[in-house]
């Protein structure tokens, strides 16, 4: 009889042991809250800044949760809501508000988080209370390790240029010439690059060649002129079967659309047109959409990047265009993660409801988390991902709020790693507006912005665009980030336009 009492007992104790779960922002191996359904428990040591374990593939049984208590979706590192918004502003006019995806406006700003040691995730999970009785602010952080351009792998690259009639305009086709020459200067030996052009028709400029060769590039650039009506099909898959066709396995393979997106020839749709090009994209080949023009075609632009493993920016000033084409783009051509997803589990003792703020079109059933053939977000080196969720606490109580756990599968061999992170009440700042990190305030601000700029009731954000343009102003001077100092001024014009 000995054995079965012996048994038993272990039993309870392990039981005892996971009732007490983790209390802290601290590992998932160390403390082992609450799973999801179907978590995996760490198998590896930690092996991030944050302390986060990375588990492989090692599945165990785990409580069932409600898909109430889980909110799963596929990272997004794109801006181009945000950066047209500013334009927009700036030029005395307010966004569409079905345009404004709070995520891209976060996403936008600089956030501080710790980088990992090695090609995973950190995770970052922290928040603070609001002024309404139980609201709060959850911030989901994650980052990705930075890579100097150097080190990074060689590249190739193909253009695929809008040379449209619409394109005419200041501020587009002239502002597509400058960023490629720009960015042919900052290739390194390894690198190559081909260029296609589109109108009613696609046309290979130059084929793959050696970004030693310059000359012949500028050339191929000035080269680009105006002509006829968009048939972004047509230039979509010619530039993804030139792309496919010079395919390296060691190198970095990419395509970047450069477009107002306003397609009016051909296939117009983006499922069209991915239909295409699906066979190619999904071999390795990834895409950035980068936007000009004060009329563009967000809706297409945004879903081309976010269906074919890329992400999509807009740039309306020279400035903007030296800094994806000369700074980020060279340091951040390879991957560190493909098919990145994050799932937040809730502790429905702490937590009466909560609300992702954005996301909206990047959401994924519970299941498909650890569905490695469902599609994810793709995330370069140095990059950080926010994913904010209003939460209303129930009065009273203590414990922990939620834990977060970020899967992505290695860029090369296709392996899927995890890590988690989890949060206390204890944990949680006792003010938003007082006593909460700047940037954590910061992301507030640009958050409660959005969510005003498409109408959006929320019992979290009750300050007005005042009151929020006076916190930017506040916070610029904390953090010292002259976007923050320009996001009050937007606000302000906003403000004046409502």
């Amino acid at each position: 009889m000995k054995s079965p009492i012996l048994a038993c007992v272990l039993v309870a104790l392990v039981l005892l042991v996971s009732a007490c779960g983790a209390t802290s922002n601290e590992t998932a191996k160390e403390h082992e809250p609450s799973y999801p359904s179907g978590a995996e428990r760490a198998t590896t040591a930690p092996d991030d800044a944050s302390g986060a374990a990375t588990s492989r593939a090692a599945p165990s049984p785990a409580r069932s949760r409600s898909a109430d208590e889980i909110s799963t979706f596929a990272l997004d590192v794109d801006t181009a809501s945000y950066g047209y918004a500013r334009a927009g502003l700036k030029q005395g006019r307010l966004p569409d508000p079905a345009r404004v995806r709070p995520e891209e406006f976060v996403n936008a700003f600089e956030q501080g988080y710790a980088e990992p040691s090695g090609d995973g995730f950190a995770v970052q999970l922290d928040g603070a209370r609001g002024a309404g009785d139980g609201s709060a602010l959850l911030r989901v952080g994650l980052r990705t390790r930075a890579a100097e351009a150097a080190a990074r792998r060689p590249a190739n690259l193909t253009f695929v240029v809008d040379v449209s009639g619409s394109m005419g305009e200041p501020g587009r086709l002239d502002l597509v010439r400058g960023a490629l020459h720009t960015l042919v200067d900052q290739l390194g030996p390894g690198d190559q690059v081909s260029i296609v052009s589109f109108s009613d028709q696609a046309r290979l400029r130059v084929s793959m060649t050696p970004a030693s060769r310059r000359d012949e590039l500028h050339a191929a650039v000035d080269s680009l002129g105006t002509e006829g009506s968009t048939d972004l099909e047509a230039g979509l898959v010619t530039g993804y079967g030139e792309a496919a066709r010079a395919f390296r396995a060691v190198a970095t393979n990419r395509v970047i659309l450069l477009s107002d997106g306003l397609a009016n020839t051909g296939n117009t749709s983006w499922q069209g047109i991915l239909d295409r090009v699906e066979e190619q994209a999904g071999h390795g080949i990834t895409l950035l959409c980068v936007g000009v023009g004060r009329e563009y075609g967000d809706a297409l632009m945004e879903q081309l990047a976010d269906n074919g493993d890329g992400a999509a920016v807009y740039v309306s000033t020279p400035e903007e265009a030296r800094e994806i084409f000369a700074e980020r783009l060279p340091a951040g051509l390879e991957l560190r993660a493909r098919d990145a997803k994050a799932q937040v589990a809730f502790n429905p003792a702490t937590v009466g409801s909560y609300r992702l703020l954005g996301y909206e079109n990047r959401t994924l059933a519970q299941q498909d988390f650890r569905d490695d053939a469902k599609d994810g977000g793709e995330v370069g080196p140095g990059h950080s991902v926010t994913a904010l969720y209003a939460v209303r606490l129930r009065p009273g109580t203590s414990g922990q709020v939620a834990m977060a756990t970020v899967r992505w599968q290695d860029p090369d061999t296709r392996e899927p790693a995890e890590t988690s992170r989890a949060v206390d009440t204890s944990e949680l700042a006792d003010a938003l507006w007082e006593a909460a990190p700047p940037r954590l305030q910061v992301d507030a601000v640009v958050a409660a912005f959005a969510e005003r700029l498409r109408h959006t009731d929320d019992e979290l954000f009750t300050e007005s665009l005042d009151g929020l343009a006076g916190h930017a102003s506040r916070l610029a001077a904390a953090t010292e980030d002259p976007m923050v100092a320009e996001l009050a001024e937007l606000i302000r014009t906003a403000g004046s336009l409502d």
